[in-house]
């Protein structure tokens, strides 16, 4: 069993960044891939990004590549998503989740955290 806890979300403006974390406790973190989704009021959950167990490898939903970066420590149990260049339409809650692998579907997901931009 895996907790994930989220956090750095907030209200900020479109072209501002912001850096959210997902903390992570339980069994070892480092043996699963770390996954970021968003769900947008009124829309259904949607892949953000996602990294390898070991950060080798990391893939990104094409409307936030270039702009959004995902990062791992597996030292602090933590994982990370910077975002950069925010725009309205990446208002949502931001959840982490941990699978088995990237290509797996993730088996332990956080609680989220609100992300809203002004325009």
């Amino acid at each position: 069993q895996v907790q994930l806890v989220e956090s750095g979300g907030g209200l900020v403006q479109a072209g501002d960044s912001l850096r959210l974390s997902c903390a992570a406790s339980g069994r070892a973190f480092g043996g699963y891939a770390l996954h970021w989704f968003r769900q947008a009021p009124g829309k259904e959950r949607e892949f953000v990004a996602k990294i390898q167990w070991n950060g080798s490898n990391t893939y990104y939903a094409d409307s936030v590549k270039g702009r959004f970066t995902i990062s791992r420590d597996n030292v602090k149990n933590t994982g990370y998503l910077q975002m950069n260049s925010l725009k309205p339409e990446d208002t949502g809650v931001y959840y982490c989740a941990a699978g088995l692998a990237v290509s797996a579907s993730p088996l332990y997901w956080g609680q989220g955290t609100q992300v809203t931009v002004a325009s």
